[in-house]
């Protein structure tokens, strides 16, 4: 029972950095770590630490490269899976 309720406090919130990476962002988490901190990740308009938790609901801006991302997230997730599962992540804005 206690190892249920580990999980559970574990998925309700992931470190950015690796949430970055889980959804295929970045294709390593030292890159998302990178990006976070040279402030081409926003959470809510501002500028996190690596180490910032991300909930459902956050809204991320992204930038890489020439592409900028507006989406929200949808679910959480520290594991890299196939790019199908990524997308059920997060939800791109229409912007």
């Amino acid at each position: 029972m206690a190892h249920e309720a580990n999980e559970t406090r574990q998925a309700s919130a992931v470190r950015i950095d690796v949430w970055l990476w889980a959804a295929r962002f970045f294709r390593t988490r030292t890159l998302a770590k990178q990006a976070v901190e040279t402030g081409k990740v926003e959470v809510g308009g501002q500028r996190p630490k690596a180490s910032r938790t991300v909930r459902v609901g956050d809204a991320l801006r992204v930038v890489r490269g020439e592409q900028v991302f507006e989406v929200e997230v949808l679910a959480l997730s520290d594991d890299r899976g196939p790019a199908s599962v990524a997308q059920q992540l997060y939800r791109e804005s229409d912007a």
